[in-house]
């Protein structure tokens, strides 16, 4: 197959950078809290929070991981789809499409719920930590430990669906002819 010079997966990608941008920058306005300067008030401030450190700084580490992986690297993606599917010709089709949507789901869900969950348990030990002077290891048997298993299970996710991302990149240059 000839080089098309579009890729349906690269824009659906793209798109989903785009989401996850606007899910940050939606985040970033909640941690930079501009309304302040206007008098409106949060309960507890975000930044306060991860300034805080301690719990606070699962919210910090949630953020950044999110910018990075949530947004950076999906969209980072988009190329390795536009280059098979753009450049080389091979456009996906059958099991390697099954794959890249799988990729496309899993990666998706799992990065943006691991790291938004990450970011809301640290929110809420920082928030106790400042407002209500709890310990760190309060902090960490009250909420913290809650919400571990729930930001593993869906790492696990997103890993699985760079997994079916990577046999689907596999499956398609090695068994689609140009």
């Amino acid at each position: 197959m000839q080089p098309t010079g579009a890729s349906k997966w690269a824009e659906r990608f793209i798109w989903a950078a785009v989401a996850q941008g606007l899910i940050a920058t939606i985040a970033t306005i909640l941690i930079l809290d501009p309304l302040s300067y206007f008098g409106i008030n949060w309960y507890y401030n975000p930044g306060m929070v991860i300034a805080g450190g301690g719990g606070g700084t699962w919210m910090f580490t949630g953020y950044i991981l999110y910018l990075v992986v949530g947004v950076v690297a999906i969209a980072v993606t988009a190329l390795f789809y536009f280059y098979f599917e753009a450049i080389q010709g091979k456009v996906y089709h059958g099991l390697s499409n099954y794959l890249a949507w799988g990729h496309y789901i899993l990666m998706n869900i799992g990065v943006a719920g691991s790291m938004l969950i990450m970011m809301y348990g640290g929110y809420i030990a920082g928030w106790e930590a400042g407002a209500l002077k709890y310990t760190d290891y309060q902090i960490h048997v009250a909420d913290l430990s809650k919400v571990e298993d729930p930001i593993g299970a869906l790492v696990i996710v997103a890993c699985l669906g760079a997994l079916l991302g990577g046999i689907g990149y596999l499956t398609n240059h090695y068994f689609t002819k140009r």
